[in-house]
């Protein structure tokens, strides 16, 4: 793909229950921030309610909301975890 992004994307937990994935290989037209990619995944899973709270890491390094995602990337994208 000319110019695009190709990313390997992992979901987990309740993610991976609302996507019905697992993994997923997923084509950009170009790199994006992780709040531009969220809001795209919101859109193609209606399901992720609120995609802001929804954590990223990018090749197992948490990522900030402006961190930009490149081609061959691999995205974890996972809920807060919360101790108990």
């Amino acid at each position: 793909m000319e110019n695009g992004v190709v990313i390997n994307v992992l979901y987990f937990a309740r993610i991976a229950e609302l996507t019905g994935k697992r993994t997923e290989q997923l084509a950009l037209p170009a790199p994006v921030t992780v709040t531009a990619w969220l809001a795209q995944l919101h859109e193609a899973y209606p399901a992720l309610a609120d995609v802001s709270v929804l954590k990223v890491a990018i090749n197992k390094k948490h990522a900030q909301a402006d961190t930009l995602i490149q081609d061959r990337d691999e995205v974890a994208i996972f809920e807060p975890v919360t101790g108990g």
